[in-house]
């Protein structure tokens, strides 16, 4: 990682020395500087005092800590189930707990007793912590299960929390009883001041519903953004004027065989459609989805349930749980799974989101996320080299009236003069971002980069309720929504690179926008020059305040593996090759005319029938692709559970991986399965992918580790033979001697043949 410049007007946290400002009277000894952040992190992040920690949500603090949030599961094992927890970082590498966000005495009293608490998402808005959170069940009747969705506010990351007294919208009934998902809530703030809630999953699909100005309660009625069986996990962001919807799919929870993953569609509004990169869209049934993270192989499966953040140099992150395949669950209480939280960085690639450039979730030390000063602030002494040195008006100390432990830095004009700071020397590609106020609705905050013909300023001016960057004549601007209460506090990031200035002003810092402005440099920046910061009108409130240099975007994926020469081809144009063999009995297929036509039938490996025929022959040695090309007729929105074909590997009847298009529910989409026998059990779960066409070009790509000699096989599927859709990794043990092949089945209704073109195996190059 490259070392960074930062210069800090405040350190102003809880538990941490805070640095002293110079109030225009000489300097003054500092304080203990916090201590310097770690350079790199090992996940899971939060194994230091938790055992699982799901469902994460995370938040900067206006103290300046990083809080990361998690559903109500047992944090230990042994434990008991909490009503969701908090931790906190200072460099989103190092965490410790804090505590619970309910107990029983601050506990809704309209949810029931036998109620959890899921999957909380939490946002600064209006001057307070709000957090939303998904209600199990409601005290309103006597059903169970009754799924919504609460909020709770509180002045502090860490509360106390007041909840709103209700559910933010009505549990919603399902057609065939019972009720639809509502849960896995997360707001997102449009610029026009709107206030939009995601939620719900799976049973229902995810939806979105407009919020009231208080953001308690949904108004008008929800819009269903993906199609009712695939999605959960929702987390909206948006860039370069695309709403990007996230969530996850497969199950969350099937232990050492859990395939849950995190995709992507996106859209020009917050309502959508959302669609893939593909085009296809997220609430069709044969449903798309661009992936944005999957297992690779290494121990981490399960990898969902996710939140994005940026460290103060514009690197993305995302935050999301897992599971150990090799430590799948909590012993204490039996049949929860352990899924602790782990961090990796978020790319942007050719517009699309991807976690460490496709690479998947890290093992082993990663470099840290950017998160705090490389130099504190030892005076105020400007020939110290460091701090801030005050050129006009006043910089003083002040308190931090809502809430927030420590002080804040105040910018205080003089009668005639502005009141102007600046910093040591910066990068000339940099990102400033800074907390601020204007707490008299008055005024405003301005940011100055250079100096001379090049200076650029970002201006935010209360008065004329805009953002705007200038550069000589040059001027591009953008109004602030009428909701936007400049009296509390906001995240302003300015970044210079590229040959561009970009200014965006939030509420949260999380992907939403109060207001965003991009202009492109008639002249460069001069290198090293400070930055100046400037309150005029009125005094300007400032704090958590970073310098630093301007990230390195990835802009390349990793290379994916690729399918060689040909060398094993069954073509079916004459009799099977001797190779082959049926498992169980004969399937009565018919082969002729380059094409082996295959009826679907009820019967199925998975569970403990295993009474389905396959066909299968040996695998080669080494690494290989083995491929097919299939033609199953599904349909489209009808239930067809859970009709297939495609490919198998074959340790046992109870160990083995199949991959195909599938029927599921109203839903047709590639499904990478695996059932295996561990933990005293069988286990059967999968990660799905797609989308579909009638006729699918499937391929699973075999190495074998060169340090255990266990085998990886990864999925890719193709609607056209070109175009391939990378999948997840599962894993066979070492010393097993899997063989190869096809099967068919899965149901019997409505009456359909699965015709097979050709099976192959490759080189991989």
């Amino acid at each position: 990682m490259q070392t960074r410049f930062v210069a800090v007007l405040a350190t102003l946290t809880l538990g941490v020395g805070t640095a002293l400002l110079s109030d225009g009277g000489g300097s003054t000894p500092a304080a203990a500087a916090p201590p310097p952040p770690a350079t790199t992190y090992t996940n899971p992040i939060t194994e230091p005092f938790a055992d699982t920690y799901a469902d994460p949500a995370v938040i900067r603090g206006k103290d300046g800590w990083w809080y990361l949030y998690a559903t109500s599961d047992p944090l230990v094992e042994g434990g008991p189930f909490g009503n969701m927890h908090v931790a906190r970082s200072r460099d989103l590498a190092t965490w410790e707990y804090v505590s619970t966000i309910f107990d029983e005495e601050n506990r809704p009293a309209w949810t029931a007793d036998a109620s959890f608490f899921w999957a909380p998402d939490i946002r600064y808005v209006d001057g307070r912590y709000v957090m939303y959170y998904t209600v199990t069940d409601t005290a309103a009747n006597p059903d169970p299960w009754d799924y919504t969705i609460g909020v709770a506010t509180a002045p502090t990351p860490t509360g106390p929390w007041s909840d709103s007294g209700g559910p933010v919208l009505d549990p919603r009934p399902a057609s065939g009883g019972g009720y639809l998902n509502t849960i896995d809530p997360a707001l997102f703030t449009d610029d026009d001041g709107s206030h939009y809630l995601y939620f719900g999953g799976f049973n229902g699909g995810i939806w979105v519903t407009r919020l009231d100005e208080t953001g308690t309660r949904a108004v008008g009625s929800p819009t269903r953004v993906t199609v009712a069986d695939r999605y959960e996990g929702a987390f909206v962001v948006e860039r370069d004027g695309w709403y990007y919807l996230m969530g996850s799919s497969a199950n969350c929870c099937a232990g050492p065989v859990t395939g849950y993953s995190v995709y992507t569609g996106r859209s020009r509004s917050p309502l959508g459609p959302f669609v893939d990169h593909e085009g296809v869209g997220l609430n069709e049934s044969r449903v798309g989805g661009t992936q944005v993270v999957a297992q690779n192989g290494n121990r981490w499966i399960g990898v969902g349930h996710h939140a994005v953040l940026t460290d103060v140099s514009g690197q993305d992150w995302m935050l999301y749980h897992a599971i150990d395949r090799d430590d799948a669950w909590l012993n204490e209480p039996g049949g929860i799974n352990r899924r602790p939280t782990l961090l990796d960085r978020m790319d942007w690639i050719d517009g699309w989101p991807v976690v460490n450039a496709g690479a998947g979730p890290s093992e082993g030390p990663q470099p840290a996320p950017v998160a705090a000063s490389d130099l504190g602030i030892a005076s105020a002494d400007p020939a110290s080299g460091s701090g801030l040195r005050r050129v006009s008006g006043t910089l003083a100390r002040g308190s931090d009236d809502a809430g927030d432990a420590g002080a804040i830095a105040r910018l205080v004009p003089g009668r005639r003069d502005p009141a102007v700071v600046r910093t040591a020397p910066a990068p000339r590609d940099l990102r400033v971002e800074t907390d601020v106020r204007l707490p008299a609705d008055a005024g405003a905050f301005t940011v100055g980069l250079g100096h001379d013909r090049s200076a650029v300023t970002v201006r935010v001016d209360a008065g004329a309720r805009e953002l705007v960057v200038t550069q000589g004549r040059q001027e591009r601007r953008a109004a602030l929504p009428a909701n936007t209460d400049l009296t509390s506090w906001h995240v302003l990031t300015v970044e210079a690179a590229d040959a561009a200035v970009t200014a965006r002003l939030s509420s949260s810092g999380l992907g939403d926008l109060d207001a965003e402005v991009r202009l492109t440099l008639r002249a460069p920046l001069p290198g090293r020059a400070p930055v100046r910061l400037t309150a005029d009108g009125a005094e300007a409130h400032v704090d958590n305040l970073t310098v630093v240099a301007a990230h390195e975007p990835v802009t390349r994926r990793v290379a994916e593996p690729r399918a060689g020469a040909v060398t094993f081809a069954e073509r079916f144009d004459g009799e099977l090759d001797a190779g082959w063999r049926w498992l169980h009995a004969p399937a009565d297929v018919t082969v002729a005319d380059g094409a082996l036509s295959w009826p679907l039938t009820g019967h199925d490996l998975v569970g403990g029938a295993n009474d389905a025929p396959v066909l299968l022959r040996d695998a080669p040695d080494g690494d290989y692709v083995l491929e097919t090309t299939v033609t199953l007729p599904l349909g489209e929105g009808t239930v067809r559970n859970y009709q297939q074909a495609g490919l198998l590997v074959h340790a046992g009847d109870d160990d083995f991986l199949r991959l195909a298009p599938v029927s599921i529910w109203q839903t047709r989409q590639v499904e990478f399965g695996k059932e295996l026998t561990a933990d005293g059990g069988r286990w059967w779960g999968g990660h799905v992918s797609g989308p579909v066409a009638d006729t699918m070009h499937l391929r699973l790509f075999h190495t074998l580790d060169p340090d255990t000699g266990e085998h990886r096989y990864r999925a890719a599927s193709s609607r056209d033979g070109k175009s391939w859709r990378f999948g997840a990794t599962w894993t066979l043990p070492a010393g097993t001697d899997p063989q190869v092949g096809v099967y068919a089945g899965g149901g019997a209704s409505p009456a359909t043949s699965a015709v097979f073109e050709e099976v192959l195996i490759r080189e991989i190059r």
